[in-house]
This record gives C-alpha cells, structure tokens and sequence, in this order.
C-alpha cells in the first residue's frame, strides 16, 4: 500500500519530527558517499507565460539513500505566471520508494517539507560554518521561510536579536505576529544594506532575479546563507563581489554549478573564475573538508536545495504517520506490498 500524506495531515506531523538532525545525517552522508543523487534538469513547461525569465519549468529531483532503503523523486514545478491567478509559484509532489522492492512507499505533498527542510539545512550551515558566539540574525526576506529560519538558527544558535527587511510592510508584519517568543529584540530595517551591516549571520530569503546583496556591506567574520533565488541560473541575491568576498560552501557543487544563479552569474561577471573551488557543506559535517578557518573569513552557503534534504525528512514522516495511523493507504499498484522499515544499522 502506497500512504498518500497531504498539507494538513504533514503540518499535523512535522512539529513531532527532528528536521534538522535528520538534514545534517543525510548531508553527513553525501559527504561519505553513502548518498546518491544527480543534478536536476529543467523541463520547460510549454504554454507558460512570456515575461523575461517567466517561463515555467519543471525540476524533477532524484536521490537515493542505502541508509534509509529508501529513493525519492521530488517533482517541482515554478509557475511565476501562478502570481496573477492567485496560486502558489512553486508547487512540488514527492514520491517515496523502497530501493529493496522498488514499492511506492509514500507520496506527500511537497511544500512543507521543503520549506522546513530549506530552514534546517541553513541552520546546520550555521552551526558549522557561523562563529558560535553569533547573536544577531539578519533576514532579507520575511515571507514563510523567514519565519522557519528564525525557529531552525535560534535551534542551533544562541540568537538573541533578528533585523528584518522586506519589500511588502504585510509580510513584516505577518512575520512579526508569528515570532517565537524569548528574542530580546526584532528590528525592522529600511532596506536591505541596514540588515546586512548590523547581524551576524544574514539569510536571503526572497525570489529575487538580480541581486540585493551587495559584497561591500559584508562585514568580516560574517556567515550568510543564501538561500531564496528560484532555482534558475540567471536569478540571484548576492552580486559578485559578495560571493567572492566569501569562501563558498554549496550543498551540491554540481548542483550549484547546474542551477545556481548567485555562482554562475558571479562567474559571467568574472567576479569568480570559472573552476573556483567549492567546498560541500557534507564534506565540512563529515570533517573532510575545513569549514571556518579565521575569524575574519566570511562564508557563504550557497542553497540550491537538494532531493536528498526532502527524502532525509520525508523518511521521518512516513515513520511517524505510520506510528500514529496518520494518512491515507491508496493500492497504487496491483503487485502484493512489502512495505517499508528502516535498516537496521550494522557496527
């Protein structure tokens, strides 16, 4: 029997599910190799709209884990012409198998585990990368994600201050309503410069197309992550000299080097050479790569986002419906079930 777990039942489960511990195993295993995955190849969406760089693409995701048994497939379809009908511009379904059977173990609707998933690798970034002693969280961009990252830092980090800014006073304060309590203070800046130059660690967090970061506010010793350029090569937060003022830790360096904006932009700007080295985030957790080396360095996390983070937290999930009888079992397919159990971990 194949679960089918949708938004309301998934928002029911994830609060119970340790997003970030199970972001940072599944980066620890990329960086040991136990993880596969390929990089992403967009499929433009025929139909869609006109605009420059508006067209629709679909980004099918793959990866498999032997840890977990388990192959996902995480569909995402950027519609931008989604604004004008009042719909979500990303959507995304992700479909679970065990690699013993090849059994459609799960599907689940895609929105909240990426968006939870997004917040829990930022935050294992900064624990890893970020000087400990960060207390100042900086966020451009104050939609759904912004809220999530505060949650998932202030986890790993002993947060004290957020300075927020965003285009749309709305969304500020929607994010200001749905603040955790326990910070000392939330700043709303007037533009983006004013929350760069006054956090320690800084999140971009908006759909921007050409940048809003710039390399002169960075400060040094900084840590930034950059997370909300959508995933096409021509979009992007941070200019060049931002990204070369930072050492450059990605989650995937063929995925960033396949669908990340902020890299291959700095890169056509010749802020970057074109083989600039790419250190990956599960290089640094599994201790084959340095992450921080000075105090003064900045770095920067470069987001792209991974089918590897959605099947880590999807795996959760799927245990925890199963547990609490969460979810709708569906005969997908006429062949018996097997089912799905996690392996059992060898010495």
């Amino acid at each position: 029997m194949t679960l089918v777990l949708g938004a309301d039942q998934l928002t029911e489960l994830v609060g119970s599910v340790d997003v970030l511990s199970a972001v940072e195993a599944i980066f620890a295993d990329l960086g040991t190799g136990s993880m596969r995955q390929s990089a992403p190849t967009a499929l433009a969406a025929t139909g869609a709209g006109d605009a420059p760089d508006g067209d629709a693409i679909l980004l099918p995701m793959a990866a498999r884990s032997d840890r977990l048994g388990l192959a996902a497939v995480k569909l995402m379809a950027d519609i931008p012409d989604n604004a004008v009908r009042g719909l979500p511009t990303q959507r995304s379904t992700i479909m679970v198998s065990s690699i013993l059977t090849g059994e459609c173990i799960a599907i689940l609707d895609g929105a909240i585990i990426t968006r939870m998933r997004t917040a829990a690798a930022s935050a294992v970034a900064t624990r890893h990368l970020a000087h400990s002693d960060s207390r100042v969280l900086g966020l451009v961009g104050a939609g759904k994600l912004a809220i999530e990252h505060v949650r998932a830092i202030r986890s790993v980090m002993g947060i004290d201050d957020v300075v927020v800014w965003s285009r749309s006073t709305d969304t500020v304060e929607r994010f200001m309503t749905s603040l955790d309590p326990g910070l000392r203070r939330t700043i709303v800046a007037p533009d983006p410069r004013s929350v760069v130059e006054n956090c320690d660690v800084l999140c971009t967090l908006t759909p921007s197309i050409h940048p809003i970061v710039e390399g002169a506010w960075l400060r040094p010793g900084q840590h930034v992550n950059a997370v909300g350029a959508r995933p096409r090569p021509t979009h992007r937060e941070l200019d060049g000299a931002a990204m070369a003022r930072g050492t450059l830790i990605v989650d995937s360096a063929a995925t960033a080097r396949a669908k990340s904006g902020d890299l291959l932009e700095a890169i056509i700007d010749g802020a970057l050479p074109a083989d600039v080295t790419l250190r990956e985030l599960g290089a640094v957790i599994a201790g084959i790569e340095p992450g921080r080396t000075r105090d003064d360095e900045i770095t920067v996390f470069d987001s792209v986002g991974l089918a590897a983070q959605d099947l880590a937290v999807a795996a959760e999930v799927i245990e925890l419906a199963r547990i609490r009888g969460i979810g709708d079992d569906v005969a997908i397919s006429a062949a018996p079930s097997f089912g799905w159990s996690r392996p059992a971990v060898t010495a």
